[in-house]
């Protein structure tokens, strides 16, 4: 039988694929668990659902998603490249998984990361024996990947981009229909859309007819400007508390794989990330980043309508935060959660 493709023209993963790449990656990350989101809180501001399940990403190794594309990227070089070593761009997630996919490997990692990313991030990075450089923005930070790659000749390790990235992030997508084979909704965090592609093309290649989401900041809708347009958008800015959703860019491939399996983006505030982020922890007893709580906020907010009587997944992709930042925006999330 052929294996399920869609939309002609787009990018396409096949079934074969995602779970080759799912053998390969198994030794080295968490087959991360799909708990009840259920509570006070929950109960009064979900009670329309059928039911709401969270596939908790956080318990992944090095805190996010990233770690499965990131290592399937680098279990992919040759031996010459592996000598060579790898960088990588990042805010500070990617660049953790960067670090632990290069330690797995047995290779060298060079981290171009930004001066402003959080010192958790950055410890973790080092933890995993990369060497961080500090550059002054994103940009700055892709520049001076390139020079790595120029001078060095190491491999760059995109942070959202490419088929072994949304191969690898399609291992999420598979665990989470095996977990929950009744899942009829499932909603997820949008940065670049490396996280997305993967997840919504193993979900949409078992469950055809189960509807994916994916949710944005509103400082940073970058995907949801995309899917108006139908080509890669670049925004002149970005301004939000989710930093990990912040890629200023979408790009062709992960963009073409979010066109044929999600079926709309959404975007939240900050105060609405807050109040989710806030009700995880009161109800789940979750200590979430930002980006880990906007799916939660998506289906509180624009989404509630359309999930009335769905068993639903929220995708809760991360949790690397120090604890200064992370009970500012409890603090402000509990104002709201009325």
């Amino acid at each position: 039988m052929k294996e399920p493709t869609v939309n002609e023209g787009l990018p396409t993963l096949t079934l074969t694929e995602m779970r080759v790449t799912a053998e390969r990656l198994a030794p080295h990350i968490v087959r991360t668990p799909v708990a009840p989101l259920q509570g006070r809180h929950a109960d009064r501001l979900l009670g329309g659902l059928a039911s709401v399940h969270m596939k908790l990403e956080l318990f992944q190794r090095t805190g996010t998603f990233k770690a499965r594309g990131a290592l399937n990227a680098v279990m992919s070089l040759d031996t010459d490249a592996r000598q060579r070593g790898i960088t990588a761009a990042s805010a500070g997630n990617h660049a953790i998984a960067a670090a632990y996919a290069a330690q797995t490997c047995g290779t060298s990692a060079k981290i171009m990361v930004q001066a402003s990313a959080n010192p958790v991030r950055l410890a973790m990075t080092r933890s995993y024996g990369a060497e961080v450089i500090l550059a002054a923005d994103g940009a700055a930070a892709f520049a001076g990947a390139e020079r790595l790659v120029r001078d060095e000749g190491r491999t760059m390790i995109h942070p959202f981009d490419g088929p072994l990235t949304s191969l690898g992030t399609s291992t999420l997508g598979l665990e989470l229909v095996e977990q929950l084979p009744d899942v009829q909704a499932v909603v997820v965090s949008v940065g670049g859309g490396g996280l997305a592609s993967g997840m919504a093309a193993a979900v949409r290649a078992l469950r055809p007819e189960c509807r994916i989401f994916g949710v944005e900041p509103e400082g940073a809708n970058a995907m949801q400007r995309s899917f108006t347009s139908g080509v890669p958008t670049r925004l002149d800015g970005v301004h939000t508390i989710a930093d990990s959703l912040g890629p200023p860019m979408t790009l062709p491939y992960s963009l073409g794989l979010c066109l044929g399996h999600l079926e709309r983006v959404v975007t939240v505030s900050d105060d609405e990330i807050c109040r989710a982020l806030a009700l995880q922890f009161h109800d789940a007893k979750l200590a979430l980043e930002p980006a880990g709580a906007a799916a939660l906020a998506a289906a509180m907010g624009p989404l509630y309508g359309e999930l009335q009587g769905l068993r639903v997944a929220l995708i809760v992709c991360g949790a690397n935060i120090d604890r200064e930042g992370f009970c500012k925006y409890l603090a402000r999330g509990e104002a709201l959660l009325t």
